[in-house]
């Protein structure tokens, strides 16, 4: 059984109330997005939290950069509820709002600098008798086609968005991005151990075309007792025992 609650360096995310809770790969895309938007866009303004759960992706970023506001949406009532509990007790929380709406149905008069989202996994597996977890891992609500066409609504036109999938159907999605007018500007793929195989990729996309950078990263040594460098380079920040 999961715990209740997950303990950050700055702030604690509540999860008892949410289908998905905190997850490594989840921590991961936070901290390498938050890396990535340092470096290229210091200053950004206004960000989107697609799919927010529990809240985490949303304070890891504001913890990163703090000049931005970010704005979280969540469909399950629970799990918004939770969520702006989570940013209520946080540092951040004047940076911070939780909307409980369907990501479709919002309206296109702000747009934002950069989104990101960790969307429904495995659209084709086979689901768990559980409602909840399988509104949060599969895309019975949102598709990714139907979310490309949300980014597209509520993304300015030189933001960008990170977005956290499977591996395998990643480079498919690469391809519904580049239909709809995105381009891979960065990815992060992700194995469990140096001994494992890829099984997430964390990437971010632009409208320009470029040329990707590609990164891999294991989470454990080959040994898979010990974190990498490269993971306790990106988690220190955040971990309390890092």
């Amino acid at each position: 059984m999961a715990n209740h609650y997950f303990r950050f360096k700055q702030f604690t995310v509540y999860q008892d109330a949410c289908a998905m809770k905190v997850c490594t790969d989840a921590c991961l895309q936070g901290a390498s997005t938050a890396a990535y938007l340092q470096v290229n866009k210091p200053g950004i303004r206004r960000i989107l939290d697609i799919g927010t759960g529990t809240g985490l992706l949303s304070l890891m970023l504001a913890q990163q950069l703090p000049s931005t506001s970010i704005t979280a949406i969540e469909l399950d009532t629970a799990a918004a509820g939770q969520a702006r509990a989570n940013f209520t007790a946080s540092p951040w929380n004047e940076r911070l709002q939780v909307i409980e709406t369907d990501a479709r149905e919002m309206a296109a008069d702000i747009q934002y600098d950069f989104i990101i989202t960790n969307p429904p996994f495995y659209e084709s597996d086979l689901k768990s008798n559980n409602h909840l977890r399988n509104q949060a891992m599969h895309a019975t609500t949102l598709d990714y086609n139907d979310l490309l066409k949300v980014i597209d609504r509520q993304l300015n036109p030189v933001g960008g968005f990170s977005i956290l999938l499977p591996y395998r159907p990643f480079g498919d999605f690469v391809s519904m991005a580049g239909a709809a007018g995105f381009y891979l500007k960065e990815v992060v793929h992700v194995k469990q151990s140096e001994r494992h195989e890829y099984f997430r990729s964390i990437g971010i996309f632009r409208r320009e075309p470029s040329e990707p950078k590609v990164v891999s990263m294991a989470i454990r040594e080959e040994d898979q007792q010990v974190y990498t460098p490269a993971f306790i380079s990106l988690l220190q920040p955040y971990y309390l025992y890092l």
